[in-house]
């Protein structure tokens, strides 16, 4: 037996899916759909900002996903009879923006961009970060998602700035901040910190040299403590070095230089440079003996020879 109310194949919209939603995006614009949502001036309200993307790089279809769980709770609280304000933003700062705009203008280092001039620098950057402003506004309002892009927060705006410091001001004044310390990665190049997602966008696994540092030991001429390490960089905040209990240290004297050089025995190899040098003589380091022994602590000329060490003293532990 037919279904009576079964729809006729006649009857069906067989218009594409683009047409569709275009036509019903359109009659969402002219009865303001969206405005009216929020046309609720007894109603509790519930603010929601959005956590802004960067516009100088294209949306993805992680966007989409991402923003249709915003716009669900957004939708979800408007039916529950509140007044749900929706702000739109942009995010205008952070090193990826610096990357592309030195890549686009050639600048290889922070010498170079203080060359091009850092007003101009700062000029591009501000054009670069709503480079592609019209694709998302475009994605936005093609997936549906209802938020005011009419006026969107931009963190590049003297308004936003200022508004973050006063509630960092009114937070400080509250007693709830606090100095602490946090290990964090850092950009020497662009003398700042950098988040993990910066970190991310040119991670990439290298191989570092080692090195060998001579540290001058107080209160003796001519004698050096020989450091290896495998993270030179660690060098200038350096407060102490470390001797093991149970390793025979020697002194060996340089032939070619008559500096004595203090290390393990078993790594006197090293020290098969042109000239050579005399027999080691036991440095009276082994079982701790060296514990409170002081050095310099090397931030002085950063020539690598020990010269550059200065006088003030670290002890062996």
């Amino acid at each position: 037996m037919a279904d009576s109310n079964r729809p006729q194949l006649s009857a069906l919209d067989t218009r594409s899916a683009q047409t569709r939603e275009d036509e019903l995006r359109a009659w969402w614009n002219a009865n303001r759909i969206f405005e009216r949502s929020m046309d609720r001036p007894e109603a509790p309200s519930f603010a929601f900002y959005e956590g802004p993307p960067t516009a100088n790089g294209r949306p993805g279809i992680h966007h989409v996903m991402g923003r249709t769980v915003k716009d669900t709770f957004c939708r979800y609280t408007t039916l529950k009879g509140y007044r749900v304000e929706r702000k739109a933003g942009w995010d205008t700062h952070g090193l990826p923006v610096e990357i592309e705009v030195e890549k686009a203008l050639g600048l290889e280092g922070r010498h170079q961009v203080e060359e091009f001039g850092i007003a101009k620098y700062n000029a591009e950057c501000r054009k670069s970060v709503l480079k592609y402003k019209h694709l998302w506004d475009d994605l936005t309002q093609r997936m549906g998602y209802w938020v005011d892009l009419d006026a969107p927060y931009v963190t590049f705006e003297n308004e936003y700035i200022e508004s973050v410091w006063h509630l960092l001001k009114r937070l400080f004044d509250k007693g709830l901040l606090y100095q602490g310390y946090k290990i964090q990665w850092y950009s020497p190049a662009n003398n700042t910190v950098l988040s993990s997602h910066e970190v991310s966008l040119g991670y990439k696994e290298v191989q570092d040299p080692s090195i060998y540092v001579k540290a001058r030991v107080s209160g003796e001429d001519n004698t050096f403590l020989l450091m290896w390490t495998t993270t030179p960089w660690t060098t200038p905040s350096n407060t102490a070095m470390a001797v093991g209990s149970d390793v025979d240290y020697v002194t060996a004297e340089m032939r070619a230089t008559g500096e004595r050089l203090i290390l393990a025995r078993e790594r006197l190899s090293v020290l098969d440079l042109p000239g050579g040098y005399g027999d080691g003589k036991n440095a009276g380091y082994g079982g701790g003996s060296g514990a409170g022994y002081g050095y310099g602590d090397g931030r002085g000329d950063g020539r690598g020879d020990g010269s550059g060490w200065d006088d003030k003293s670290y002890v062996i532990v």
